[in-house]
């Protein structure tokens, strides 16, 4: 796994007027931040900038991070967006499985092909959404336990067993949709 980065929080906004930032976390790994942790911040660009952490604590739902060097808001709109990374992965407990591991598995449920985990959506409910595409349509499909049959990382599949009409919740609208809705 040398070489490979594991995205473990996005920073979402600025927070404070010290160079804090706010981040949704990525990883169910207990105690994962620590103070001078370093860190690799991908920033939208494409570019890396390597940051050391300071100090971290919750807040709303979040993390708020302080880097060390960051010391103003200007500074810490610079991280707004990148995705903070290590280089080494923690080891996982039974059952977990890295979001990254995730994209690109093809996802199945019974007998039906469904199309692949294009992104792994937080934050809208208890369990994350799988951004799942065939190509034409897209799904979002809870990544709760209660629909999981097994999941391989290696074999990149996901297998599910999904509730009766959940899939056509998410269907596009057909032409009589449409128009019904343009009437109201």
């Amino acid at each position: 796994m040398s070489g490979e980065f594991v995205t473990i929080a996005l920073v979402r906004k600025t927070q404070g007027n010290r160079g804090e930032v706010a981040a949704e976390v990525h990883t169910a790994v207990p105690d994962r931040f620590q103070p001078g942790m370093r860190l690799s911040a991908l920033l939208k660009d494409g570019q890396r900038k390597a940051v050391e952490l300071e100090e971290f604590w919750p807040h709303k739902g979040m993390i708020v991070l302080k880097f060390a060097g960051f010391d103003s808001i200007s500074d810490a709109e610079t991280l707004v967006g990148a995705e903070l990374q290590v280089s080494e992965r923690a080891q996982l407990e039974s059952g977990w499985n890295y979001v990254s591991d995730l994209v690109g598995c093809r996802v199945r449920d019974r007998d039906r092909e469904i199309g692949s985990v294009k992104e792994v959506i937080f934050g809208a409910g208890e369990a994350p959404l799988l951004l799942v595409t065939d190509g034409k349509q897209e799904f979002e499909i809870p990544f709760a336990e209660a629909y999981l049959v097994e999941v391989s990382t290696t074999s990149k599949t996901i297998r599910m067993n999904l509730p009766e009409g959940l899939l056509e919740v998410n269907a596009p609208l057909t032409a009589e949709e449409k128009a019904e809705q343009n009437k109201q």
